[in-house]
Parts: C-alpha cells; structure tokens; sequence
C-alpha cells in the first residue's frame, strides 16, 4: 500500500533532482548527507519505487523519479506563487526583507546604505546574501535583487540605478610603470566559475597576458592587487573605493560594461518594506552613480 508522500518529502527529492547529487542537496536543505540518505531510502520504500539511481559522480532520475520531481516542482512554484500574493498585501514595515548582492558591492557600498535604512526603518531586519548564483526571487529565495547585469531577468521588475564601469588597478607604489602600450605587467585574472561573465570573456581575448594568479572573486583580486601581486582588471567602485590601488587606464574599458539594478518580483513590489528598501537603496546607489560609472569618487 502506497503512502501519502509529505510535502517535506517532496521538497527533499526535488532537491536532490535539482542538485544532482545528495550531498549538494544536503548543502542547499541545511542538514547532512546521511539525513538526506536516510531521507530519500524511507521515501523509495514507502513508495515501492526507485526515484533515482546511485551513481559515482551523484544521482540519475528514472522514470519515477522525473514524474515527481516535475510533480514537485509544479507544487513547490504554487507555493512560492501563493506566498508573494499574501507577501504582496503585506503593509507593515516590519519583518525580514532578504536582499541578494555581490561580495564587491558589499564590500565598497552598501554596508552604509543598509546602516541608513536601518536607522530609517528599525522595525525591518535585513538578510544579505552574497553568493555567486543569483537567487530565484520567483521561489522567494530573496525579495531584492541589487546586482550588476546588462540585461536583468524579464520576469523581474524594477530600476537601473547606473552603469558600472570597469578599469585596470595595480599598487599605486607600481602604476606607473606598468602604464602605456609597451608595459607587460603581470595579471591577476579570474578562475572557471567566473569564465562566463563579460569580463572573463575580455580576459580571454588577451592570449598573450602572464597570469599570475586566478580567483572566484573581484574582492580577492583587489586584495592581491593592492598587495603588490599584478594588474587586476576591477569595477571602478571597487577599485576606486580600495586604499593602496590606482587606476592605470584614463578613460575604463568599454568592453566590460555593465549596469547596477534593483530588482523584484512584480507580486512583491507593493510589500510595504519591499517597496521602501528599494525605492532608498535606488536613490542612495543613484546618489554614486559618478563611483560608478568611473568618473568620480564616493560622495562626501
């Protein structure tokens, strides 16, 4: 006899299909791999089926497994649907408001605009998300989207603040001499999972570059930057913004630019602390936009 499958169980098989495998689900859920384990073998007995194949490098669905996971999915998009409806009626200024961001734009701008909105708002907690990975606003992994992008999501709603401008930095102590078209200084550049982006993408066309070290962040590149290790290609609010580096280039480089956004979800953007967050943080990051766009420094 086949028993009723929990939502809570359906939400750990969709995750395991999503992740590919049960120690990245067991990362995205918040528990350990041998719970997950332990998880999805109590739901394949309860079921009499096999939902996934074991395999060295993860997991692979059967057939079984595709239909729920699609069964899963469709029912988890419901929920997330129904929870920004009532969300979207919500009229306090109060609660949690979770925000996705970069390290960068953490790191050189927005700590003070969060302090401002805070002593504007203080009945709003603010819960900051810095990963790579753009969170999913359609499932609520956030409320607010503040990231750089040429062209947002056009399921997303809301403003472009200003264009964000990208220049070469060195130790200012070496600036000098590894300006002009005859200089060959050595390069700090980005790792795989960065490869992608526009500024990746303009890192590759320079074939005849001496890297001397790779990250997966512009953070870490300005940090080594600044410790004397090479050139590192950075936007100009970072750049800008962090001490011991200078600018080699007069004007930025044209190749890598993008734009500032703040983002999200149509069914949020009437939430009394939604709207207040981004119409402020809107306003204060426009109030930048010469930090931004490289052609000016921060505001007094």
């Amino acid at each position: 006899m086949h028993r009723t499958i929990a939502w809570d169980d359906l939400r750990l098989v969709l995750a395991v299909a999503e992740q590919g495998s049960l120690a990245a689900a067991a990362r995205v859920l918040g528990v350990n791999h041998t719970t997950v384990l332990r998880r999805v073998n109590a739901v394949e007995a309860a079921q009499g089926v096999r939902l996934f194949e074991r395999l060295p490098g993860g997991v692979a669905l059967t057939a079984a497994g595709e239909e729920v996971r699609d069964a899963a999915r469709a029912m988890a998009e419901a929920a997330a649907a129904i929870e920004r409806r009532l969300a979207g009626r919500d009229l306090r200024l109060a609660g949690s408001l979770r925000v996705t961001t970069t390290d960068t734009l953490m790191a050189a701008v927005l700590p003070g605009i969060l302090a401002d909105f805070r002593a504007a708002h203080p009945g709003v907690t603010v819960e900051v998300s810095t990963a790579h990975a753009v969170a999913n606003l359609t499932r609520r992994d956030a409320d607010v989207a503040i990231r750089p992008s040429r062209e947002p999501p056009e399921i997303l709603v809301g403003r472009r603040v200003a264009g964000i401008a990208f220049a070469r930095y060195a130790r200012a102590a070496d600036a000098a001499g590894w300006r002009g078209e005859a200089a060959d200084p050595p390069w700090l550049g980005l790792d795989d999972s960065l490869a992608a982006t526009a500024l990746g993408r303009w890192l590759r066309g320079m074939p005849g570059a001496r890297v001397v070290l790779r990250a997966d962040s512009l953070l870490a590149l300005a940090q080594a930057a600044a410790a004397g290790l090479g050139v590192a290609p950075l936007p100009c609010y970072l750049g800008d913004a962090t001490p011991g580096l200078a600018r080699l280039d007069p004007a930025p480089l044209a190749e890598v630019e993008s734009a500032l956004w703040v983002l999200t979800h149509p069914d949020l953007r009437r939430t009394a602390r939604v709207r207040a967050f981004t119409d402020f943080a809107a306003r204060a990051l426009a109030q930048r936009r010469a930090l931004f766009e490289g052609t000016g420094g921060p505001p007094s």
